[in-house]
């Protein structure tokens, strides 16, 4: 059968100088009239009316193939096409990637570089909802000290009767008014990180419909970009910030009583934005003689916690294998119990449990606190058990080496980490850990590289070095920014700010620190205690706030 402009046969009856490819594929040879260049391929007159009739094929660069050489008879010549990519269907390679040092076409461009921009999308909106999170803490203090400053107020009150009752009602409305200005900048803030997160969310989102639309997907590209940096720009603002919290107090008039008639309140609300950069100082120190009657060996308290309602301090000795007990009100030894395993870390999971990492017996012992303290469960572990600590029932147990793992309650092990994202390693002799007062960050003892910080996925953040700290075991944190280190070969204790940056050494050599492995602090009473290897005493510090 023939058509105008189509002559048609069984593929093995006549050939052509040029085959119509999708004809050919058909098992039909017909001739060729026009070559595509993006589709790499000659079309008859028939597919060519077809190729036309498609929106996306119009602008196709068609080539008439039609004429001869009059001379020599010869195939037109047609010109040099660019090289094709394998990947993509004879996609022309039109841009050259200097990552790879290779020439790519734009489905590869698209699908290779857009994925970093994906996944900086990912944690971008990650740090901003953990900074969103972050201003619920700020809101939650700033109510605290709202309190603290009522009872102040309502004390006075009562003193002063009914003649101070206008002017307590003036200072009440300062204090509100002033709370309420507070208050909208949080909110405020909150507010415009919701709407980035939500910005960044929705084009995360689009990345995934737009996975076959090329023109959407780079729109969306340069979209994420924008997002991404309006992101980074306030991220930046509110590091530079980072160190700063909102307060309000409360100090009465010191001329009260002589001027009682004709106040304008009863004191004065004082707006602060304190930094946290205050280094703490010793006020007084003393010895915890840790020693019991029946050890038989030196003392070797490797780890220590306060029990949840921050009466007692839990030790442990591992050369005696014990977990004991120290009474803060009543400054003396009040429990103990043995153990199956030398003990090194210890973490409170209730007002009532407490759970200790046993060393090179590899396990985790699970001890009852309330009122007689009694070992319950052991967990076997594939690993040596050093550091411990638990958040939103997880437990987070180093190994003394390589490593830091995560733990459900029952011992399933849900995530290992031991390397960044570039796999470089992380740990050299992973120590103690500690969560800072928001509960969003980790920070991990590391003996060579300091301390290691991860979020609360284990997700890996940052390292901060100090380079005047030695053997870095113990780390935890005063629940307003700042974090305490210590070192087995600096002996002495080092305050740090949540960014990692030094604020400098709070003990001084005549404390008498040697060979120093874990340290707590007592929030309310501000009180640092520390132990250290082979000593049957526990150092306990009283610290103040250098003005």
């Amino acid at each position: 059968m023939a058509t105008a402009g189509r002559s048609e046969t069984k593929k093995s009856e006549k050939s052509f100088d040029f085959i119509c490819t999708l004809c050919d594929g058909e098992n039909k040879t017909v001739e060729g009239v026009i070559y595509c260049v993006e589709c790499s391929g000659y079309c008859c007159q028939s597919c060519t009316d077809t190729h036309k009739k498609f929106p996306t094929l119009r602008n196709h660069n068609l080539l008439d193939v039609s004429q001869r050489n009059q001379a020599g008879n010869q195939q037109p010549k047609l010109p040099e096409l660019p090289e094709r990519c394998g990947t993509h269907h004879g996609k022309p390679l039109t841009t050259y990637c200097e990552k790879h040092m290779v020439n790519r076409c734009r489905v590869c461009i698209s699908k290779d570089h857009s994925k970093p921009t994906e996944s900086r999308l990912r944690d971008t909106i990650y740090s901003m909802s953990s900074l969103y999170d972050s201003k619920d803490t700020q809101l939650a203090t700033l109510v605290e000290a709202k309190n603290e400053a009522l009872q102040k107020i309502t004390k006075i009150q009562k003193v002063l009767k009914a003649a101070i009752t206008k002017a307590t009602e003036i200072s009440k409305e300062e204090l509100e008014n002033t709370y309420i200005e507070l208050e909208d900048e949080i909110l405020q803030d909150q507010s415009n990180i919701k709407k980035i997160i939500d910005d960044l969310q929705s084009t995360n989102d689009k990345f995934i419909k737009t996975d076959r639309n090329m023109a959407q997907h780079f729109q969306c590209i340069d979209l994420a970009e924008e997002q991404i940096k309006e992101a980074d720009d306030l991220m930046h603002q509110q590091k530079m910030n980072a160190d700063i919290y909102v307060h309000l107090s409360f100090t009465p008039s010191q001329s009260l009583i002589d001027n009682i008639n004709g106040l304008n309140g009863i004191g004065e609300v004082i707006r602060r934005t304190k930094k946290r950069t205050n280094l703490y100082k010793v006020l007084g120190s003393s010895d915890i003689n840790i020693k019991l009657i029946d050890d038989s060996e030196e003392c070797q308290s490797h780890g220590c916690c306060l029990t949840l309602d921050n009466n007692h301090l839990l030790l442990t000795d591992y050369n005696n294998k014990k977990l004991k007990c120290f009474d803060i009100d009543m400054m003396m030894m009040v429990d103990y119990c043995t153990l199956d395993g030398s003990p090194f870390g210890v973490c409170c999971t209730s007002t009532d449990e407490a759970v200790v990492a046993c060393g090179n017996a590899n396990m985790i012992q699970f001890v009852s606190i309330d009122e007689e303290m009694s070992p319950t469960k052991q967990i076997p572990m594939s690993h040596v058990c050093y550091g411990i600590a638990t958040k939103d029932d997880k437990l987070y147990i180093t190994d003394s080496a390589s490593a830091l793992y995560m733990y459900d309650m029952t011992g399933n092990l849900l995530k290992t980490v031991s390397q960044d994202s570039t796999g470089n390693k992380l740990f050299y002799h992973s120590r103690h850990v500690t969560f800072n007062e928001s509960g969003k960050n980790m920070y991990v003892g590391n003996v060579y590289k300091n301390i290691v910080c991860f979020d609360y996925a284990l997700n890996y953040l940052s390292t901060y070095k100090d380079n005047r700290l030695s053997s870095t075991n113990g780390v935890c944190v005063d629940g307003k920014g700042s974090i305490f280190v210590v070192g087995w070969g600096s002996d002495h204790v080092v305050q740090l700010n949540e960014c990692g940056t030094r604020i400098g050494t709070v003990t001084r050599r005549q404390d008498e620190l040697t060979h120093t492995q874990s340290v707590c602090f007592h929030r309310k009473l501000n009180i640092l205690f520390v132990t250290m290897v082979s000593s049957d005493v526990v150092k306990m510090y009283e610290l103040g706030c250098t003005p």
